[in-house]
């Protein structure tokens, strides 16, 4: 018979309070086109098949306790294109899932791309709305200041204040280029102290300023995706001195950027380079059966495109990131991508499939991945707080990876358990 040795890790209380449990780190997604695809009726199920109701809050019963949403200034003005892979997300739009996220008791982070549409390497182009004085730097800088103002403002009032802000996405070529495919404001990590570099500090200042301002308690990012390039890395961060800001946000993509040792690279210049940061990964991701578009790195000997293949690499990903302490933050893009139980050709979400989701959208169902994500957190995994007169309805058995057992094993085990009215505990049990 095996004796066991349990430690409660959640404490009786009357309700769930995210501030009662401070958590050093976040783990989760951008999940910004949910909303789209229930409202579309896509269906959803578990790793084993049954069907799920919320995707929040079985992704909150993964152990998941983060979640990030992207915003453009006036996302109608997108192109078809854009429209087509996903960009509607308006302020009406992100505070209506902002809500719904930081009500289930989760940390938010809002992604100001400060435009229409896409805002990455290839697109920082200026919104419609300041367009007739892009080549004023003073007006601009101080219309991004005051429409990150104004939108934080809002989504205070509906009491959607978020906890971590971007401000910008993917700037390491700066933002506000200019208008159309006019690129004139382009900056460059090599060659600093221009006047586009110029312009481009006040802006990042002024929405620095803005953030301080309205959410004083919110911690602000600074996002780069130039991983697999440590010395233009170091050299964009150097800049970034003369702003106010705490987190130095990476994509890392491996089909894109390269091994997890180019990341290890990276994250190691950033640490012995800028000590006083936290570092986040608020953008990873890879395939569960398709090669990505694009994609210029193959490690399918090592992560085959299947859901095993996918698992393993978050895995290994977790396991590299887990021997950072500066890095504090872990999520995963386009994880809700799912047309399953849709007409692709009269009531898709997408033009396209996204084949680096969480969801097979063969099935609907979740990958073993999903569950990986929590391992990122260590022991806080999964702690919530659980009412007092609750009864508990339903147990699960997890091994310390995440793995769902039918029972206890020797070592390590996690239980979780959820009442009636699902609220949910956690417990580290030890079986000898």
């Amino acid at each position: 018979m095996r004796r066991l040795l349990t430690a409660i890790l959640t404490a009786a209380c009357l309700s769930f309070s995210p501030d009662a449990q401070a958590q050093t780190k976040v783990a989760g997604g951008d999940i910004s086109l949910l909303t789209k695809y229930e409202e579309h009726g896509a269906k959803y199920y578990d790793h084993d098949g049954n069907a799920i109701s919320s995707v929040l809050e079985y992704l909150k019963s993964q152990g998941w306790n983060a979640m990030r949403l992207r915003l453009f200034v006036d996302s109608e003005n997108a192109s078809a294109e854009a429209k087509g892979q996903g960009v509607c997300q308006d302020e009406d739009y992100v505070i209506a899932l902002g809500k719904r996220i930081k009500d289930a008791g989760m940390k938010l982070m809002i992604d100001f791309h400060y435009s229409d549409t896409w805002a990455d390497p290839s697109n920082q182009w200026t919104p419609d709305r300041w367009a007739s004085f892009n080549d004023d730097a003073e007006k601009t800088a101080a219309a991004v200041e005051q429409y990150t103002m104004l939108t934080l403002s809002q989504m205070a009032d509906n009491n959607v204040v978020p906890d971590y802000i971007q401000i910008g996405n993917e700037i390491s070529y700066g933002m506000l280029w200019g208008i159309n495919s006019t690129a004139k404001y382009k900056i460059d990590s090599y060659h600093t102290g221009t006047a586009a570099w110029t312009r481009f500090l006040s802006i990042l200042k002024g929405a620095a300023q803005a953030c301080r301002s309205n959410c004083p308690d919110a911690k602000i990012i600074i996002h780069s995706e130039r991983v697999a390039d440590a010395t233009a890395l170091k050299n964009f961060y150097n800049q970034m001195s003369a702003v106010d800001y705490d987190i130095i946000g990476l994509s890392y993509y491996p089909y894109f950027h390269g091994s997890m040792t180019t990341l290890e690279t990276a994250l190691k210049t950033l640490e012995s380079g800028f000590s006083d940061k936290e570092i986040m990964i608020v953008e990873t991701g890879y395939p569960y059966a398709w090669e990505v578009n694009g994609s210029t790195y193959d490690f399918t000997s090592t992560y085959p495109y299947s859901d095993a293949g996918q698992k393993a690499f978050t895995d290994d990903l977790i396991t590299m990131l887990s021997g950072h302490e500066k890095v504090t933050g872990l999520f995963w893009w386009f994880p809700e991508a799912n047309e399953y139980g849709l007409d692709w050709s009269t009531n898709r979400v997408t033009d396209g499939w996204y084949n680096a989701s969480l969801v097979d959208n063969r099935t609907g169902r979740f990958g073993s991945a999903a569950s990986s994500i929590r391992n990122f957190l260590g022991e806080e995994a999964g702690i919530e707080s659980l009412s007092a007169d609750d009864s508990y309805v339903k147990r699960e058995i997890f091994s310390a990876d995440g793995i769902r057992k039918d029972r206890l094993s020797e070592g390590l085990n996690i239980i979780r358990e959820t009442s009636s009215s699902g609220s949910v505990r956690s417990r580290k049990v030890i079986a000898r």
